[in-house]
C-alpha cells in the first residue's frame, strides 16, 4: 500500500529540504498555505501531515496553523498530524498535541530526526488501520455482545450457533470475566425460546438456606415469613431459559433436587406435595474445574453428565490470538461514545501494552481499565499509562525474535492438532509427525492442558 505524506510549509527552501529527507517509496505532496493544504488533503488522503504552524497570512504566529490543524482533524480524524514549531515554541507544541496532533517536531531541520518522527507516525497509522480492518471484519459472528477474531472464540461461537436451536442442556466453563453469561444469553436469543423469559440466578451469591426457595419457590406458611405462595426461578422461566451461574458452588443437597428436576421436569416447591411441570431449557456456567470437584466429593457426577450434554469451554483473553486488542478497541469506541469522547484512539505504546499484558481478570478487567483511560486520557491518544499497564514490547522487536516466533507457531500448531483429534494424543502425534513422547514433552514445555475434551463440535 502506498504511503502518502503531505508537507505543509510556506518556506520553499525548507519544502525542498524536507522533501529530500524521504525515500522514493513515499508519495510526498507539498502545500504552502491553508487552501492548498486542504485541497491536497482531499485529493491525496495522506496518512501523515507535517504542519508548520507559522503559515500566511500569519507567518510569525500560529493562528493560521491552529485553524488548519482543526480542519484537518475534522475532515480526516485518522490522519496523523506532526506539528512543526520553533525550538523555543514549546507552548504551541503542547497546545497542538492537546488539540489532537499526534506528535511535534522542532526546527532547525535534522533529516534523521524528522524521518524517525514521520516513520513513527506512519507506523501508528498502520496499526490503527489493521485494527479497524479487524473491527470491520466484525466479530466473525452474529452473537450480540461477543467481540472476537481469534480462531478459538470463533470455534466457540460456531458451536453455539449450532447448539442454540436445540434444547440440550449446556455447560459453559471458563475463567471469571470471560463472558459466560453473554454466551448463555446468546443461546437463549438464538433459540425458539427467545420471546420467552430468561431467568438467571447466581448459585454462589445466595445463602444456602435461601437458595432452595429462590430456585424452586415455596408455599404459603411453609416457613416463618412465607406469607404467600411464590414461584421460584425455575417456574418463572417456564417456556424460556434458566441460567444457573456458578453451578460448581451449589450445595450438595440442592444438587440432588436439581437432578430430579432435570430428569422429570417437575418442580417441588418448598412445603408443597403437588409437583408443578415446567418446560425450560437449562444452561449452566462455572469458573471451577467440575472434574476436580467430582473427585473431591463436592459435586455429583450424575448431575455433571446431566448438565453437560454440550460443553463450551471459553478461553481466557490471553489464550485468544489477537482478541485483546480487538476487544479493547471495541470497548474504547463504545465507552468513548457513551462518555462523549468519540475520537479517542490508542497510542502505539498502549497497543503494545494491551498485546503484551496477560489480562488475569479477562474482559471484566479490560472494561475497568479502558473506562478509566477514557476518563484520564489527555487529548485524543490513550497511552499505556492511562490504562495503568506496563509498557509492552514493540511489534517490530517481537517479529525479529525468531525463537519466540517459532515457539508461538509450534504451540499454536499443537493446540490445533489436539482440538482436531479431540485431544487424542496418539492421533495428534501422527497428525503432527512426531512421536507420542515428543508430543508429551512439547505439551509440558508449553503448559498445554491435554485433559480437555471437545464436545458438540
Amino acid at each position: 500500500m502506498t504511503r502518502r505524506l503531505l508537507i505543509v510549509e510556506d518556506d520553499p527552501g525548507l519544502q525542498s529540504q524536507m522533501r529530500w529527507c524521504f525515500s522514493e517509496d513515499l508519495e510526498v505532496a507539498v502545500a504552502s498555505d491553508r487552501d492548498s493544504a486542504l485541497t491536497a488533503l482531499r485529493r491525496d488522503e495522506p496518512d501523515v501531515v507535517t504542519l508548520d504552524l507559522g503559515l500566511p497570512p500569519d507567518p510569525g504566529g500560529a493562528t493560521e496553523g491552529f485553524s488548519l490543524l482543526e480542519e484537518i482533524l475534522r475532515l480526516a480524524p485518522m490522519t496523523k498530524v506532526i506539528v512543526v514549531t520553533g525550538r523555543e515554541d514549546k507552548e504551541n507544541a503542547v497546545k497542538a498535541i492537546g488539540m489532537g496532533a499526534s506528535d511535534f517536531y522542532q526546527k532547525p531541520l535534522d533529516a534523521d530526526i524528522l524521518t524517525f518522527v514521520v516513520n513513527r507516525a506512519f507506523r501508528l497509522a498502520e496499526l490503527e488501520r489493521e485494527n479497524r480492518d479487524l473491527a470491520r471484519q466484525g466479530n466473525g459472528t452474529n452473537i450480540k455482545g461477543i467481540v472476537a477474531a481469534s480462531p478459538q472464540m470463533l470455534t466457540i461461537c460456531r458451536t453455539l450457533e449450532k447448539v442454540a436451536p436445540t434444547d440440550v442442556t449446556t455447560l459453559i466453563t471458563g475463567e471469571t470475566g470471560t463472558g459466560k453469561e453473554l454466551l448463555a444469553r446468546a443461546l437463549h436469543d438464538l433459540s425458539h425460546r427467545a420471546c420467552k423469559p430468561f431467568a438467571a440466578i447466581n448459585c454462589a451469591a445466595i445463602p444456602e438456606n435461601l437458595l432452595e426457595s429462590e430456585l424452586f419457590g415455596f408455599e404459603k406458611g411453609s416457613f416463618t415469613g412465607a406469607n404467600q405462595t411464590k414461584k421460584g426461578k425455575i417456574e418463572s422461566a417456564n417456556g424460556g431459559t434458566l441460567f444457573l451461574d456458578e453451578i460448581g458452588d451449589m450445595p450438595m443437597p440442592l444438587q440432588a433436587k436439581l437432578l430430579r428436576f432435570l430428569q422429570e421436569r417437575v418442580v417441588d416447591r418448598v412445603g408443597s406435595v403437588n409437583p408443578v411441570p415446567v418446560d425450560v431449557r437449562v444452561v449452566c456456567a462455572t469458573h471451577r474445574d467440575v472434574r476436580q470437584l467430582i473427585d473431591s466429593g463436592e459435586f455429583r457426577e450424575d448431575l455433571y453428565y446431566r448438565i453437560s450434554e454440550i460443553t463450551l469451554d471459553v478461553p481466557a483473553v490471553r489464550e485468544r490470538e489477537g482478541d485483546a486488542l480487538v476487544i479493547a478497541q471495541s470497548l474504547l469506541k463504545s465507552l468513548g461514545k457513551h462518555m462523549d469522547r468519540p475520537n479517542l484512539a490508542f497510542s502505539e505504546d498502549a497497543i503494545n501494552a494491551i498485546n503484551g499484558y496477560s489480562w488475569p481478570g479477562n474482559v471484566r478487567e479490560m472494561i475497568n481499565k479502558v473506562k478509566r483511560a477514557t476518563i484520564m486520557a489527555d487529548g485524543k491518544r490513550v497511552t499505556a499509562e492511562d490504562l495503568e499497564l506496563p509498557p509492552g514490547e514493540s511489534k517490530s522487536d517481537t517479529q525479529l525474535n525468531l525463537r519466540q516466533v517459532r515457539e508461538v507457531a509450534e504451540r499454536q500448531a499443537i493446540i490445533q492438532a489436539l482440538r482436531t483429534c479431540n485431544f487424542n494424543m496418539a492421533q495428534a502425534s501422527r497428525l503432527l509427525g512426531v512421536t507420542r513422547p515428543t508430543l508429551y514433552n512439547l505439551t509440558d514445555k508449553y503448559r498445554i492442558d491435554t485433559s480437555q475434551t471437545v464436545t458438540g463440535t
